[in-house]
């Protein structure tokens, strides 16, 4: 969908994604080695009681749902910003997450791209886990 396509207030909602120990672990060996995420005993002794998901791997599943989606098919061109992000609940092996994303503002930049905004709010069944607005610039 191009910019003038989206209107401020459409929401979409994601398909599922189930995280096993595996992906856990897998993600946070590369990209953010914390005992929380990778050593099950000393996770088990800690606040989560147990392995959770690292939040950096809980919002790039975020994006990954909705660009799955293929809303922004080829008009996207680049993302251009996230803010206002917040890790809410962990995310543990076996949880589903889904994501609502909801288009929040657009702006024509030149004749031919804008920004749009949305707010992804990815969810374990009906529990928050995970709030991000991302901003892309894509084709009018």
């Amino acid at each position: 969908m191009k910019l003038d396509e989206f209107t401020i207030g459409q929401v979409f909602e994601t398909n599922c994604f189930k995280l096993t120990k595996e992906d856990i672990m897998r993600f946070a060996k590369e990209f953010d080695p914390q005992y929380m995420h990778l050593n099950e005993k000393k996770a088990k002794q800690g606040r989560f009681n147990g392995i959770i998901a690292s939040g950096i791997h809980t919002m790039a599943l975020s994006f990954k749902l909705w660009i799955e989606q293929g809303m922004y098919g080829e008009d996207v061109i680049a993302g251009t910003e996230m803010n206002n992000i917040k890790f809410i609940k962990p995310v543990y092996p076996g949880d589903e997450l889904h994501t609502i994303v909801k288009v929040i503002d657009k702006e024509t930049k030149k004749r031919e791209t804008g920004i749009l905004t949305v707010l992804l709010s990815t969810y374990n069944k009906e529990q928050k886990v995970f709030e991000g607005e991302l901003s892309v610039l894509i084709k009018k």
